[in-house]
């Protein structure tokens, strides 16, 4: 049986309007150091995210959301920041922002099994 293995994530927001501090959950970003784990989903929902801010950029949300799997994945079209460790890249995607695309607070727990607590986060974060 395998040994649990501690494990960070952050909730990836998209916050149309930064000063009203409304948000939609948008992604999900796992970090675990023990397995060499570092991956993200993404999810819009397109027609929330028009109902509170109906002028808002989707293509622009899409572009920077896309970059964060890049990120996780060292895709090095991603820029400098992809070529870091994946404990560097990690911190620099959950770092603190005051951008539409914003990080929740970090949390923490134990797993087995990285996929399949990524896919069970997504839908539970961002699916419902």
């Amino acid at each position: 049986m395998p040994t649990p293995a501690s494990f960070d994530y952050a909730i990836i927001r998209v916050v149309p309007r930064v000063e009203r501090q409304e948000f939609i959950n948008a992604g999900i970003v796992l970090f675990c150091l023990e397995k060499r784990y570092l991956a993200a989903r993404i999810h819009i929902d397109e027609a929330r995210l028009n109902a509170l801010w109906p002028v808002i950029d989707l293509n622009l949300v899409r572009e920077h959301l896309s970059a964060i799997i890049r990120i996780c994945e060292a895709d090095p079209t991603a820029g400098p920041i992809a070529l870091l460790s994946q404990r560097e890249r990690f911190h620099w995607l959950i770092a603190p922002r005051s951008t539409i695309i914003q990080p929740s607070p970090v949390h923490t727990g134990l797993c087995d099994n990285t996929d399949d607590l990524l896919d069970r986060l997504a839908q539970q974060l961002l699916y419902t």
